[in-house]
């Protein structure tokens, strides 16, 4: 196998999944989103399973301490735990919502397949509320969770590491949307 060959191929594939102006709407839908939420006092909510909980940990972090907006996550165990004990592994993101939205809020949800059944719950109760939900899914375009989405983001792989990498570049690249430059000081 040729190294070189290889990654120039695999990144010039990669390249125009992500940094494609189909893209652009998008992300400037999702900044003026966060705005409003900064706006008007209100609070994002990220959420998502395995290595999409932990994008969406970083995302709740940098929107709060890099852009001003203020945003939450549900990645305590404790809070995971008993609430997938009291109401079921499906439904405890739906839950943890449920108990911790107010109206104006925005749902943030990651799953790389979109139909994790505890995103795609949180999905609809969201919707149910009345709140704004942001998608951010990879594999099937017509997955369950992009279709109950307001903004949704979507990359056409079903590659973990792509899909998830992505998704991480694209949340922070809103972040730096917000504050208007790429580079700033912590």
């Amino acid at each position: 196998m040729n190294e070189r060959s290889f990654l120039k191929d695999y990144f010039a594939e990669y390249e125009k999944l992500a940094f494609s102006e189909d893209n652009y709407e998008n992300l400037i839908a999702f900044k003026e989103l966060a705005l409003a939420v900064k706006h008007e006092n209100k609070k994002m909510m990220f959420a998502g399973n395995g290595a999409s909980a932990a994008i969406s940990a970083h995302g709740a972090v940098d929107f709060t301490k890099q852009g001003g907006v203020r945003g939450i996550t549900f990645n305590e165990a404790d809070l995971i735990t008993c609430f997938a004990n009291d109401y079921g592994y499906d439904m405890w993101m739906a839950k943890a919502v449920e108990f911790y939205a107010d109206q104006g809020d925005v749902v943030v949800l990651t799953s790389v397949s979109g139909t994790s059944p505890s995103v795609v719950e949180a999905a609809k109760l969201a919707k149910a509320k009345g709140l704004k939900v942001v998608t951010f899914t990879g594999k099937t375009p017509d997955n369950a969770l992009r279709q109950l989405g307001d903004i949704n983001f979507w990359v056409d792989s079903c590659a973990y590491n792509i899909v998830e990498g992505i998704h991480m570049m694209w949340l922070t690249t809103v972040v730096d949307l917000v504050i208007g430059k790429a580079e700033y000081s912590v």
